[in-house]
């Protein structure tokens, strides 16, 4: 048998019944945080039935945002349009006769954007239009813009058959 010396003995011992003292603590503290199932006590008179520890405390009620006052009303606005379209209806390019057609514009200039080349075309009414590769535009569509050009693609209409119109710059 091995001899221990009297002091690591009562040492070792006590470290073990520390240890378990410890543990128990710890799952009596555990089970205390979890309620344990018991149902809470009620209280009455707002004090709780426990000696001491004085009245109960109520959860403070969430801040709202302070609404601001109302302002003075705001007079009413009535639409003239003295000769402007009403801006609420959708705008429709068709006209009598089919709408416009490539045919019935002429190209205005060419300018360079960020994406590339824009051509500038004025409708036979006087409206411009500005239009990138691949735009629709009346009965057509734009295939290429170059420095004096512009060439649209011409969907088949009736008995015609499908074309390609160039409009070019007009040199003086």
């Amino acid at each position: 048998m091995l001899e221990l010396r009297p002091g690591l003995a009562a040492k070792r011992r006590f470290n073990h019944v520390g240890r378990r003292a410890l543990a128990a603590l710890a799952v009596a503290a555990l089970l205390a945080g979890c309620g344990g199932g018991s149902p809470a006590p009620e209280t009455t008179g707002g004090k709780s039935p426990t000696a001491g520890t004085g009245p109960v405390a109520k959860p403070a009620p969430p801040i709202a945002p302070k609404e601001p006052p109302p302002g003075p009303p705001l007079p009413a606005v009535a639409y003239e349009p003295q000769g402007r379209r009403d801006p609420f209806i959708a705008v429709s390019i068709a006209r009598e006769g089919g709408g416009i057609t490539v045919s019935t514009v002429r190209l205005v200039g060419v300018v360079q954007g960020r994406q590339g080349l824009l051509a500038l075309v004025e409708a036979p009414d006087g409206i411009g239009y500005i239009l990138r590769s691949g735009d629709i535009f009346g009965d057509g569509r734009v295939t290429g813009i170059t420095a004096n050009s512009v060439t649209f693609a011409v969907a088949a209409r009736g008995a015609q058959k499908a074309n390609v119109v160039t409009l070019r710059l007009a040199t003086d």
